[in-house]
């Protein structure tokens, strides 16, 4: 028998008396999953379809099992980057299957498919995205919330977006990706540091009409309570392998153009996100040795190679400090050595080819911040309709 909106409410927060909301660093903040007296009548009689991974949970449950718990008629899960359990490395592919705990098909959105094709969605009535987020546009998990989105759109196809707060939710920085370099690390016209949670993100795509269609868009936003993009957030679940705690977290936006170089950012450490470190320019007095890690890093940069660099898990960096990258930068070309090796992926992950063209051409960092303060003023002006906490 089907449980009543009513009596899975009871149930849910009975199990959250008993066990606590390890979401909330406030007792007053509760996340989108957290409110299943807003959701769970939309589910009624609906095949549902969840957009989720290992940060997707209700209390000390996920998403999943909450919801086949409360009679929800769960069809499939759509795995985004670093599958549904978050346990594969930053750009292994994820495949189909099913999931053992569940018997639920995982259907892979990190694969030969970004965006759900027209037979992945034959059996939904109904899309819940509830992934969380780090706010920085590189972050793949909101290029997944964007196709879904169009997905949806175009075969008019609901979408419940349960909102999370963004970790780095106070900055806005960073250039804007600019039209010719639109790709999987970079698909809306945002800044690098966009400031916006999925929620309003999604308020946003839909609203300025970066999808196909959007306007048969049918979206509705859970909303966080108790929740001010000036709060600090500790993630409880680590969003994917690299970004194990909140300091990788906060650091991530100034060390993910890292990626594109010769420099390591720890992979391969029990520090991804917090050091950087190469074998041949010495950055620091910091040693550490990259190694194989199954789970978030089975082949990094420089493996086995003694690296010396920077221990940043002390540093007051935040937002997106151009400092760090402008002063390795130099001294690579002071010692007449290569440092960014891939500059398409540096311009990919950038957004434009303007920050790489500025560092050749030696300017400061703060003539390159400038460059970009007036397009922040207009997406600041843009983005205005669609904010949702203040």
């Amino acid at each position: 028998m089907r449980l009543t909106t009513a009596t899975g409410l009871h149930w849910f927060i009975s199990l959250c008396l008993l066990f606590g909301c390890g979401f909330s660093q406030a007792a007053t903040l509760k996340v989108g999953a957290e409110h299943p007296e807003k959701y769970l009548p939309l589910l009624t009689h609906k095949r549902v379809g969840l957009v989720v991974n290992q940060t997707s949970r209700v209390c000390q449950q996920h998403l999943v099992d909450y919801l086949i718990a409360q009679n929800v008629s769960v069809q499939a899960v759509f795995a985004p980057e670093h599958g549904f359990r978050g346990k594969l490395g930053a750009g292994e592919q994820v495949t189909d299957g099913l999931d053992p705990k569940t018997g639920l098909p995982v259907r892979s959105l990190y694969g030969k498919y970004k965006k759900p094709d027209r037979t992945m969605l034959n059996d939904i009535d109904v899309l819940i995205f509830d992934i969380q987020d780090v706010g920085a546009r590189f972050y793949t998990f909101i290029s997944t919330l964007h196709y879904v989105l169009e997905a949806a759109a175009e075969q008019r196809i609901p979408v419940i977006v349960l909102d999370r707060p963004n970790p780095n939710g106070r900055y806005v920085d960073g250039p804007l990706r600019e039209e010719p370099f639109s790709s999987f690390v970079g698909l809306d016209p945002i800044p690098l540091l966009h400031g916006l949670t999925v929620g309003e993100l999604a308020l946003m795509i839909r609203g300025e009409s970066w999808i196909n269609q959007a306007s048969e868009l049918k979206l509705t936003v859970i909303p966080v309570t108790g929740y001010t993009k000036s709060m600090a957030y500790d993630l409880p679940v680590a969003p994917s392998p690299n970004l194990p705690n909140s300091t990788a977290i906060r650091l991530y936006p100034s060390l993910c153009l890292f990626e594109a170089t010769v420099v390591s950012v720890g992979r391969g450490t029990d520090w991804p996100f917090q050091v950087i470190g190469h074998h041949q320019v010495k950055l620091g007095e910091f040693a550490f040795t990259p190694r194989p890690m199954p789970e978030s890093a089975p082949n990094p940069k420089l493996e086995g190679q003694p690296l010396f660099g920077r221990d940043l898990r002390s540093s007051t960096m935040h937002g997106f400090d151009i400092e760090l990258l402008y002063e390795v930068y130099h001294k690579f070309a002071d010692a007449g050595s290569t440092f960014i090796d891939r500059p398409d992926f540096f311009d990919l992950l950038s957004g434009t080819d303007k920050l790489r063209k500025q560092l050749a051409q030696g300017l400061t960092p703060d003539a390159i911040r400038a460059s970009w303060q007036s397009d922040l003023a207009d997406f600041n002006a843009r983005r205005q309709p669609y904010l949702r906490y203040p």
